[in-house]
C-alpha cells in the first residue's frame, strides 16, 4: 500500500500528513511535487492544507488547473480514494471533483481554532470506523471555507449522503453559533456521488495525537488505510 500526498508551491500541511500516515499509521506515504503526472502506484492521494500559489484568483483554482489534477481525476474514477483537506478541499472543487464552492467566510477573517463536527455518514472511505452521530473535535484553520452550493445541488447532497460531516456545538446540534464560516447547512465536508472523493475544511491531521490534543481525526485516516487494504 501506497498513498500520495501532493505539494504545491504553497502547501504547508504535507509534511503533517506525511507524520501521521508513515509514523502513527506505519504506511507507506510519499510527497509527490505537482509536476509529476504518473500516479499509478499510489492506492489512495491526499491533497494537504496550505496556501497554494498565495490563493491568487480564488483558493485552489490555480492548484486545480496543473496537469497532476487529470491524473487525480484518473485515480478518483478507479474507485481509489482522494481526500482534500481545506486547501485540498477547495483545489478538489475548483477541478469539479466535487460540488459546489469553498468562499470568504461569512467574518471574512483568518480562523483558526478547535471545532466540533458530527459524523453523517459511515458509509465512505472516510469515516467507516466512526458511527453515525459521532462529535470530533478537529480544528479549522481558513479564511475561505464557507461552503456554498445551490439549492439543487444541496438536496442532492442532503439526499445521497454525500454530507460527511457538520459543524455542530459540543452536545452534537447544528447552530449558527457553531458554525465558524457560514457555510450552508454547517457543510463542513461533502464527499463524491461514488463517495471515494473527500474534501473538509477542518484538519484531521492536526488532531491525530494525544500531545495535538485529540485524535478524532485519526479514525479518519484509518478508516482510509482500511478502505485500501480490503480492496
Amino acid at each position: 500500500m501506497s498513498i500520495g500526498i501532493i505539494q504545491f508551491g504553497g502547501s504547508n500541511c504535507d509534511l503533517d500528513v506525511l507524520h501521521v500516515l508513515k509514523d502513527v499509521l506505519g504506511v507507506d506515504a510519499e510527497l509527490v511535487w505537482y509536476k509529476e503526472e504518473d500516479l499509478k502506484r499510489f492506492d489512495g492521494i491526499v491533497v494537504p492544507g496550505g496556501f497554494s500559489y498565495g490563493d491568487y484568483l480564488r483558493a485552489g483554482s490555480i492548484a486545480a488547473r496543473t496537469p497532476i489534477m487529470a491524473s487525480i481525476k484518473a485515480l478518483a474514477d478507479e474507485g481509489k480514494p482522494v481526500i482534500g483537506i481545506c486547501n485540498g478541499f477547495q483545489i478538489l472543487t475548483e477541478s469539479g471533483l466535487l460540488e459546489g464552492a469553498l468562499t470568504t467566510n461569512i467574518y471574512p477573517k483568518f480562523r483558526c481554532e478547535p471545532t466540533f463536527l458530527r459524523v453523517e455518514t459511515t458509509d465512505t472511505p472516510f469515516t467507516s470506523k466512526f458511527s453515525k452521530g459521532d462529535v470530533l473535535s478537529i480544528p479549522i484553520a481558513h479564511m475561505e471555507g464557507n461552503f456554498y452550493a445551490d439549492e439543487f445541488t444541496l438536496s442532492m447532497l442532503e439526499g445521497n449522503e454525500q454530507v460527511a460531516f457538520r459543524y455542530v456545538n459540543r452536545d452534537g446540534k447544528a447552530t449558527d453559533e457553531a458554525n465558524p464560516n457560514g457555510s450552508l447547512e454547517n457543510i463542513a465536508g461533502i464527499v463524491s456521488a461514488k463517495k471515494n472523493v473527500l474534501g473538509m475544511m477542518p484538519h484531521p491531521e492536526r488532531a491525530s495525537e494525544e500531545a495535538l490534543g485529540s485524535r478524532d481525526g485519526l479514525k479518519i485516516f484509518e478508516s482510509m488505510v482500511e478502505y485500501i487494504s480490503s480492496q
